[in-house]
């Protein structure tokens, strides 16, 4: 059975983490799955957003699985599963169209850093968040100090990072991490991705590079982009492409 089930609901695919049984926690599978999914996804020009969320009403993701990486040599900890995992993770923070988070439950380690890199976050009132990882030794090592200062004060993450405090949803709201508080958050997410039918998906896509250039996330491929695009438009690019398939020199006028 697959840990991490797709659906379309409307203009959104919706992408649920199924690992209920352990609080969805993310296992090697999992992360595949969901790279797979926001590949294939990107080039489905009739999706305007992602939904991310949960199975059940306990937990959006409680975090990495223990037993997927407690038996782990500290090289291949280092190597392959915080590797593995902020690859997995800077795909989804940097994917080019919006990304909602439909917290149904607790977000917990991993799974608030999993939270972290969608651009807007709709939260059950009734969820916490945490990064509990000095409770068993170990450091956030899916962005939690770095992603995650960027959205909350510094303060903030290092009571959570240092003393394992839980910020309680309504905290969370006051401190602008989610965008509202929802008794159901799925129903809550499919609200806002319908309203992207008023909006141009090209300047969408645009203006999240450019706000991704601004606050450093990905900043280099961001202006890549930017500049590519612009490019991409002009009349020189087409002269320029007609000229090599003629095999001749070409004549741009700068347009």
């Amino acid at each position: 059975m697959s840990e991490v089930t797709r659906k379309y609901e409307g203009n959104a695919a919706v992408l649920t983490l199924s690992n209920e049984g352990k609080l969805n926690a993310l296992t090697t599978g999992m992360l595949r799955q969901l790279e797979a999914y926001l590949t294939e996804i990107e080039h489905q020009n009739e999706v305007r957003c992602v939904i991310l969320t949960g199975a059940g009403e306990k937990a959006f993701c409680c975090g990495a699985d223990i037993a997927e990486w407690g038996g782990l040599s500290p090289a291949e900890f280092a190597r392959f599963w915080v590797r593995d995992g902020h690859r997995v993770f800077d795909r989804l923070a940097r994917f080019s169209k919006p990304t909602i988070g439909a917290l149904n439950g607790h977000a917990f380690g991993g799974g608030l850093e999993l939270a972290a890199c969608c651009d807007l976050r709709v939260l059950s009132a009734k969820a916490r968040l945490a990064l509990p990882e000095a409770k068993i030794g170990i450091v956030p090592g899916w962005s939690g100090t770095q992603r995650l200062a960027r959205l909350l004060p510094e303060p903030v993450v290092k009571e959570m990072a240092l003393f394992g405090h839980q910020i309680t949803a309504e905290r969370a709201l006051q401190l602008g991490f989610v965008a509202e508080l929802s008794d159901d958050p799925s129903s809550s997410a499919y609200d806002i991705a319908g309203s992207l039918g008023a909006v141009s998906p090209r300047a969408t896509e645009l203006a999240k590079a450019m706000i991704h250039g601004a606050v450093g996330e990905d900043r280099a491929a961001a202006i890549e982009v930017l500049g590519s695009a612009a490019a991409a438009a002009s009349a020189d690019r087409d002269e320029g492409v007609q000229a090599f398939l003629e095999k001749r020199s070409p004549k741009f006028d700068g347009q």
